[in-house]
C-alpha cells in the first residue's frame, strides 16, 4: 500500500518584497517625472495672464494712480469700475485706450453727448511736453495693471511710418474709408456721431486708436491688421494728410473724387441754364 505525501507548499521566492518594492519605487518615480514634465510644459507653453504682464513699476502705477484719482475717478469709479450714466469701466482697456483718449483730449469729458470731441488737451497730459509724456506714461501703466488690454507701441513719430503706404492705402480704403473717407477726412454717421478727420491725430494716436476701437471704431487685432499693416496704414494717411495730398488745383476738401465730380456736374448745368436762359431772352 503506497502511501503519499502530503503537497508541500510553494517556496516563497527570497525576492518576493525586494521586486515588489522596486515595482512601487519606479512607478512612484515615473509619476514624480510625469507630474515634473507636465508643469514644466504648462510653464513654457500656456501664455502669462495680463494680470501679470501688466504688474510694472510700483512707483509709476502710484503716480498714475494718483492722477487717475485727480481727473478720472468721478467717471469711473474708485476701482475702475464705471459709473452708470457718466463713465464706462476702463478694466481691461489698456494703455492704448488710455493714451488716445486722454492724449487728443477727449477725456476728461467737458460734457455727456453722443461723441467725445477732440479738443485742447490739459496742460499735465499734453503729449508734446517731457512732464505730459511722463504723466500719460504713469496714467497708462496704472489702467494696465488693472486687467491688462492693448499697450501702445515703444516707438513713436515717424518710426511708426511704414515702408509701404501704396499698400497701406489698400488696407485703409478696405478697413477705413467707408467712415473715414478716402483721404481721412472724416464723416458723419448715424444717431449724432461722426468719424473725425485723421489730419491732427499723431502716429502714435492713430495707432492706439487701432488697437483700441474709440466709440464707433472697430478694433483690429494683430490677427486682423499685423503691425508692419498697421504701420501702413499710417504712412498712407500722413502722405495725404494737410496739403501733401494737393499738388495743385483746388483741394475741394480732399474727401474724394465724388467731389469733383459734382463740383464739375453744378458747374456745367448752372452753365446750360445760363445760356438756354440766355437764348430765350434773346429770341
Amino acid at each position: 500500500m503506497t502511501t503519499t505525501s502530503p503537497p508541500r507548499p510553494p517556496a516563497s521566492s527570497p525576492r518576493g518584497p525586494r521586486t515588489r518594492f522596486r515595482r512601487r519605487l519606479a512607478g512612484a518615480l515615473a509619476l514624480g517625472i510625469g507630474l515634473l514634465t507636465a508643469g514644466v510644459g504648462y510653464t513654457v507653453l500656456t501664455p502669462t495672464a495680463q494680470v501679470a504682464q501688466a504688474q510694472g513699476d510700483a512707483a509709476l502705477i502710484a503716480k498714475g494712480q494718483q492722477l487717475y484719482n485727480n481727473a478720472c475717478i468721478s467717471c469711473h469709479g474708485a476701482n475702475l469700475q464705471g459709473v452708470q450714466d457718466h463713465g464706462p469701466s476702463l478694466v481691461g482697456v489698456g494703455d492704448a485706450a488710455a493714451y488716445f483718449q486722454v492724449s487728443t483730449g477727449r477725456m476728461p469729458l467737458a460734457r455727456q453727448e453722443a461723441q467725445a470731441v477732440r479738443k485742447p488737451t490739459l496742460p499735465q497730459f499734453n503729449p508734446e511736453t517731457d512732464e505730459g509724456k511722463a504723466n500719460l506714461d504713469a496714467l497708462g501703466a496704472f489702467i494696465q495693471s488693472n486687467g491688462g488690454g492693448p499697450t501702445v507701441p515703444a516707438v513713436t513719430g515717424a518710426a511708426l511710418r511704414g515702408p509701404d503706404p501704396a499698400r497701406g492705402g489698400e488696407l485703409f480704403r478696405l478697413n477705413c474709408a467707408s467712415c473715414h473717407n478716402f483721404t481721412g477726412r472724416g464723416g458723419a454717421l448715424s444717431s449724432g456721431k461722426f468719424a473725425p478727420p485723421l489730419d491732427p491725430a499723431s502716429e502714435e494716436q492713430i495707432y492706439a486708436a487701432m488697437l483700441s476701437g474709440p466709440q464707433s471704431m472697430p478694433k483690429f487685432s494683430d490677427r486682423q491688421l499685423a503691425p508692419a499693416e498697421k504701420e501702413d496704414i499710417i504712412a498712407y494717411i500722413k502722405s495725404v494728410s494737410g496739403d501733401n495730398n494737393n499738388p495743385g488745383g483746388n483741394p475741394l476738401g480732399s474727401i474724394g473724387p465724388v467731389s469733383e465730380g459734382l463740383v464739375a456736374f453744378i458747374v456745367g448745368l448752372a452753365s446750360l441754364i445760363g445760356v438756354a436762359l440766355w437764348l430765350g431772352a434773346k429770341s
